[in-house]
């Protein structure tokens, strides 16, 4: 489960030289050394038309072009902690690392640039029921546009057998959270045995409505009340993560809830009730650029 706040701060840089980690930490032969930053962040942009949206979620991604691959790592706001790979190699001290791996990349790019809510995990993201359209592994590249999806598996034919995902940049280039040992890069499309496909998602969100700011909810079964308080039953439910538009925020009730205290309350317009800020993904209890009610 994603929590809203962010973890604190680590560095890793320098040379590896050993076994690596693909995005799910299968193992990886490489000898090869972190790629240059500043050659790579100077590749990383859209190589053929694209929509607006398609740009936007493109520039989100290259611009975490650098930081370090960290197995689990990443939010909608950007680098995180990850987790200790339990399979050793490199991925061993990931929770030492302060980066991305590949599904929170994709998912960060597309919040960041598009306001589009994607699931966590490669493999849900390969099945997300908003994509556009879809590319099946025998179509190739040739269809595709900069800000698509790109899909791997160990069963192409399963989706739910993705296990490294990637954004495409046109003319057979992509940005992707690789594997431990190496940092969010510029690569070319791997058109190998478990290449799975592509799915296109720019189109697919729905922008935010005027007057409001979107954010990502956290956590299941979470009620939304009538007023700011606990105080009536829910209106109505969220079942999991989801995107939602704030129009202003209050302060109500204080609530003591998933290890947070908070008296910040938020009004979601679309259902006509209140969402305690506790839920709301982002690092400020206080909601930044939301207005008061």
């Amino acid at each position: 489960m994603t929590r809203r706040t962010n973890r604190t701060l680590a560095v890793a840089g320098g040379l590896l030289l050993a076994t690596t980690l693909t995005c799910t930490g299968t193992a990886m032969a490489t000898a090869s050394p972190l790629p240059s930053t500043s050659v790579a962040a100077a590749e990383c942009r859209a190589l053929a038309t694209a929509t607006a949206q398609a740009q936007a979620i493109v520039n989100a991604a290259c611009s975490q072009i650098g930081v370090p691959y960290s197995w689990g790592g990443g939010s909608i706001h950007g680098p995180t902690f990850g987790q200790d790979y339990p399979g050793g190699g490199p991925g061993a001290h990931d929770s030492q690392v302060k980066g991305f791996d590949c599904s929170h990349l994709v998912q960060y790019a597309a919040w960041q640039g598009a306001g589009i809510a994607l699931p966590e995990g490669s493999w849900n993201q390969a099945k997300w029921s908003g994509a556009t359209a879809r590319f099946t592994r025998d179509q190739g590249i040739a269809p595709l546009q900069p800000g698509d999806l790109l899909l791997w598996g160990s069963d192409p034919a399963n989706l739910g057998s993705v296990h490294h995902i990637a954004i495409y940049l046109g003319n057979g280039k992509m940005v992707e959270a690789r594997e431990s040992g190496t940092l969010v890069m510029v690569s070319d499309v791997r058109l190998n045995s478990q290449y799975a496909g592509a799915l296109r998602i720019a189109g697919g969100g729905e922008q935010p409505p005027a007057g409001t700011k979107r954010f990502m909810t956290w956590g299941t079964n979470v009620g939304l009340r009538p007023d700011p308080s606990t105080q009536k039953p829910p209106v109505t439910r969220l079942p999991g993560p989801t995107a939602v538009d704030v129009l202003c925020q209050a302060h109500g009730e204080r609530v003591t809830a998933e290890g947070y205290t908070n008296d910040a309350w938020s009004y979601l317009p679309k259902y006509n009730a209140w969402i305690s800020n506790i839920y709301i993904q982002d690092p400020a209890a206080w909601l930044p650029g939301v207005p008061e009610c």
